[in-house]
């Protein structure tokens, strides 16, 4: 497992930030326990969940976008520097083909290994968490989502990228 530590430890506001997301990865994290022990699909069941809840934020946010043919305005819409810092992203690449990020941190991938979740299950959430961006990009009729590899399964980074089909 990477180490997975923000590299910017000392801002009031990330720091805020972070602690919602890693509280939200709690929420997931007690979810799914309950739902082994009760024996449930618990995998297509959160995976269905969090795919709502990205085309519910992605039809919020196609209302705010000037122009939702542009792949630009679509990450300055989804990915503002706010959030690029709380999840000490990197940009790759930045442009109307593809909009590439290398997310250094996760508070979600925190929070799980806390609650004690390793190897294939740790990688399924995080590929579940990753279900809110498919849905995010499913609103929109030229965008796609691609997850490349993951903190989860313990690289040093998730890399992340939205493609113009």
């Amino acid at each position: 497992m990477s180490s997975n530590e923000p590299k910017v430890k000392d801002n009031e506001l990330f720091n805020k930030v972070r602690k919602a997301i890693y509280h939200r990865g709690l929420w997931l994290g007690f979810i799914v326990k309950v739902a082994q022990e009760k024996g449930y699909d618990w995998e297509d069941m959160c995976r269905k969940a969090v795919r709502q809840c990205g085309c519910f934020q992605g039809n919020e946010g196609k209302e705010k976008m000037k122009n939702t043919e542009s792949l630009l305005c679509f990450a300055n819409c989804f990915f503002p520097e706010e959030t690029q810092n709380m999840f000490d992203m990197e940009v790759k690449r930045f442009d109307e083909e593809e909009i590439c990020f290398e997310f250094g941190y996760c508070p979600l991938v925190q929070a799980w290994t806390d609650l004690g979740f390793e190897g294939e299950t740790l990688s399924a959430l995080c590929d579940i968490a990753m279900e809110g961006d498919r849905g995010i990009a499913g609103q929109f009729d030229r965008f796609e989502f691609k997850l490349g590899k993951t903190i989860a399964q313990g690289h040093p980074v998730c890399e992340v990228k939205f493609l113009k089909k």
